[in-house]
């Protein structure tokens, strides 16, 4: 009887590695990627090649996660917005603002300690996260509003319209002082264990953190009762409606909750930049988070992962194979993708495996059955002689 619980755990223990080993394996190879790295070029883990491609994965973490949380608005919720940068660089701007102008004087005066051990920074860092948070629910909340009278191709130019504005506001020559207009809001000050420049590789280890914590957490919200709705309104709002559900409330949920993650992605692309630019608020940074989604597949969830790593891949290469023309060669392959692969790389996977196992039964059967009837002649002939 002791060792029924043993067995019970272990049993669940090997139900959860079959049930994730994706997910672990991703988690294992990038854990150690840094280590490899090292031993193979030996240039040291913060110099060289090494620093370099931590620096390029940093960049996929963080747009991974804006790209998931663009799939959990479009892809989950069938909300089409071009204004989804609004909440990506309000997280940065945010972020940037505050740890300027705000926090250098806050420090200064203060000072919080538990023992000898000063908590300060951690504290204040905290604080500015949750003001990050505060932010991106307050530009969910003004996109959830526009789409109460709105719908389709109207409320996309609304949100495009929505996102534009913001571009303008922290362009504005207005609030030079505080945004730097045109040229963004450089040197943000941040802690010096999150310097991307010092201490690479724990900016490295926390944006992966960040990546596998994000992808949990909406996984989670879309297998729950309430994204089941999100995705049931997506295929007949009427029909919800009919048997009382109310659609804004889910709208607005999946607008705040997307807009939460991309803030937050958006915070984090503010520490390794150490600078907010308009380019993180323009459409362009929308388009991206667009095409990678449909590029890996949307509803997926880890269809825009994969996006965010073709992306990230194919434009440090092909810039160097191409030089500037490398977007005329990405369009070309992007178009490609759509043609044949019509829901992305995960979405047409999932929907053409069952296809695919009964094709290759198909063709070993075929080849099996070819052999045996090679072999049999074979040995007919060797009776013969």
């Amino acid at each position: 009887m002791a060792n029924k619980p043993v067995a019970l755990k272990r049993h669940r223990l090997l139900t959860t590695i079959k049930s994730e080993w994706v997910l672990l394996v991703f988690l294992f190879v990038f854990l150690v990627f840094p280590f490899v790295m090292n031993l193979i070029t030996g240039t040291g883990l913060n110099e060289g090649v090494t620093k370099f491609w931590q620096g390029q994965l940093i960049i996929f973490f963080i747009m991974a996660v804006f790209a998931m949380s663009y799939d959990l608005l479009m892809g989950f919720g069938g909300i089409l917005s071009f204004g989804h940068a609004a909440s990506f660089g309000g997280g940065a701007y945010a972020f940037g603002l505050l740890m300027k102008h705000v926090v250098p004087p806050i420090t200064s005066s203060y000072r919080v300690m538990v023992g000898s051990v000063n908590i300060t920074d951690a504290l204040v860092l905290l604080v500015v996260f949750l003001v990050v948070i505060l932010v991106s629910i307050l530009i969910g909340l003004l996109f959830a509003a526009s789409s109460i009278r709105l719908k389709g191709a109207y409320f996309a130019m609304l949100t495009l319209a929505l996102g534009s504005a913001m571009h303008i506001l922290v362009k504005a020559t207005d609030f030079h002082r505080w945004t730097g207009a045109d040229e963004g809001l450089h040197g943000v000050p941040v802690p010096m264990w999150m310097n991307p420049t010092q201490n690479r590789l724990t900016v490295y280890f926390i944006s992966l953190a960040f990546l596998v914590l994000c992808y949990l957490l909406m996984r989670r919200m879309v297998n729950s009762p309430t994204g089941r709705v999100i995705i049931a309104n997506r295929e007949n709002e009427d029909r919800m409606r009919m048997i009382g559900y109310n659609p804004v409330t889910y709208r607005t949920i999946a607008f705040v909750s997307s807009s939460i993650f991309a803030g937050l992605a958006g915070a984090l692309y503010s520490i390794w930049n150490t600078s907010a630019t308009p380019t993180m608020v323009s459409t362009v940074m929308t388009i991206n988070a667009l095409i990678m989604t449909i590029l890996g597949g949307m509803g997926t969830l880890v269809g825009p992962i994969l996006g965010a790593a073709i992306m990230q891949t194919i434009s440090q290469f092909f810039y160097t194979w191409f030089g500037a023309r490398w977007p005329l060669v990405f369009g070309i392959l992007f178009i490609l993708i759509v043609m044949f692969l019509p829901y992305g790389i995960i979405g047409t996977w999932r929907l053409k495996k069952n296809d695919l196992k009964q094709g290759w039964v198909r063709l070993s059967t075929m080849l099996f059955s070819a052999k045996r009837a090679q072999d049999q002649e074979e040995s007919v002939q060797d009776l013969h002689t």
